[in-house]
């Protein structure tokens, strides 16, 4: 297993950890009525560059890997295998508008015009990045062929 797999599998724990507190900042700030403060910015920059990061492994991975040039070469093929398909299409493709939603909720909080509205705004567009996020990660339970281990075996 190369080192930019090994490190964009251990990063997807960062980015669900961070993603998962965005969210339950915004809950708390939402139900607590509270203030929208440097704290819940900052958790929230942390979570998008959790997955800038992410992000750009995950290119490094696609292009310089075997996905790229299969679709690239036999488009036909890929899309018949799940698990191409998976990984050539679905994989990039869906984690690729889940990390614009991170990067439009990130602006649409800081604009909205009350605490109250940011936090809505966190919740929901952060919400909706973390729900696409954790239904494209190849989990064990997924098909084989898609399925990958919790953590990476070194």
């Amino acid at each position: 297993m190369n080192h930019t797999l090994i490190t964009h599998s251990i990063l997807r724990w960062a980015v669900l950890v961070l993603g998962l507190w965005t969210i339950i900042n915004a809950i708390a700030g939402i139900t607590g009525k509270k203030a929208y403060t440097n704290k819940d910015n900052k958790v929230n920059l942390f979570f998008m560059i959790s997955c800038d990061i992410q992000l750009l492994l995950g290119l490094i991975l696609y292009f310089k890997g075997v996905w790229f040039n299969a679709l690239k070469e036999n488009t036909a093929v890929v899309m018949k295998d799940a698990s191409l398909r998976f990984f050539a299409v679905e994989h990039i493709t869906m984690m690729l508008m889940a990390w614009v939603l991170v990067h439009v909720a990130r602006v649409m909080a800081k604009k909205a015009p009350t605490d109250a509205q940011k936090h809505k705004r966190s919740l929901i567009l952060f919400g909706v990045a973390l729900i696409i996020i954790l239904a494209m990660i190849p989990w064990p339970f997924k098909q084989p062929g898609i399925a990958r281990a919790l953590f990476p075996q070194f």
